[in-house]
């Protein structure tokens, strides 16, 4: 154990592999805030720690479940020619859940109005909430695990990355939501990409792989224009309120000197 400290190529494993963890977990954050935004306010920090919480208890399970995890490759029928795995079942599902919860708080965004915003979040219960992230947390998790034993050889190497990536998630989950509920042309955005996960998820189930780096790709194009937009719209707003200003001023100056 205290050998691995002093391994150059363990330390360059630990950080490759924590920094891809983060990035993988970006979707898993994005939903739990997203799903957490349903609840009352008091309720939200909560199930966002408990979310991520119970991403990092099971991550850690399946790392020592790794025969387990290789077994769910193996495939145990076929349809149509194609030989289908309990893997595949579980990316199938994941990501037809994962469309159609995104789909779902689309509708409600475009649909539906401030009043039924509210019905909806009233609705909404913090076991249901829970159940939603910890299924969705067992299919990112998934992708998670299975990177983490390509990368790393030690198992201490991969919970330490693992458990490092979840606690930076855990600080920036506050944020993040924070951002998203604040900016609603960046909910949407969110939650297109959701669709998009979801899609190559349901994709790579059927035996189709797609790069998730060409979806993080979009994903940082469309970011970046968003936030040109959003600094497009504060230097209109910067604009305007400084216009107000001098007509107001002009106008006090007018009243002044029509009454003298």
């Amino acid at each position: 154990m205290i050998e691995l400290f002093s391994d150059p190529a363990v330390w360059a494993s630990f950080l490759t592999l924590t920094i891809l963890e983060i990035v993988l977990g970006v979707d898993n954050v994005i939903f739990i805030s997203i799903a957490a935004a349903r609840l009352p306010e008091a309720q939200r920090r909560r199930a966002r720690v408990l979310g991520l919480a119970g991403a990092l208890v099971l991550r850690i399970g399946l790392l020592f479940s790794i025969a387990w995890i290789v077994s769910l490759s193996e495939p145990f029928t076929t349809i149509l020619g194609h030989p289908l795995s309990w893997r595949d079942v579980i990316l199938l599902v994941g990501g037809a859940f994962l469309i159609y919860k995104a789909a779902t708080e689309i509708f409600a965004e475009v649909e539906g109005d401030s009043t039924h915003g509210a019905e909806t979040s009233a609705k909404a219960t913090f076991f249901g909430v829970i159940v939603q992230i910890i299924v969705l947390d067992l299919v990112f998790s998934l992708d998670s695990v299975i990177t983490a034993v390509g990368i790393a050889d030690h198992i201490e190497v991969m919970v330490a990355a693992i458990t490092i990536a979840i606690l930076l998630m855990m600080v920036a989950a506050t944020p993040i939501a924070n951002f998203v509920e604040h900016h609603p042309s960046t909910k949407m955005l969110a939650l297109a990409f959701l669709v998009m996960v979801g899609m190559s998820l349901g994709a790579e189930g059927l035996g189709f792989h797609i790069e998730r780096g060409f979806i993080y790709a979009a994903m940082v194009f469309a970011g970046g224009v968003e936030a040109l937009n959003l600094w497009r719209q504060k230097r209109r707003l910067r604009v305007r309120i400084a216009a107000d200003k001098v007509l107001a001023s002009e106008g006090e100056r007018a009243g002044v000197m029509h009454r003298h």
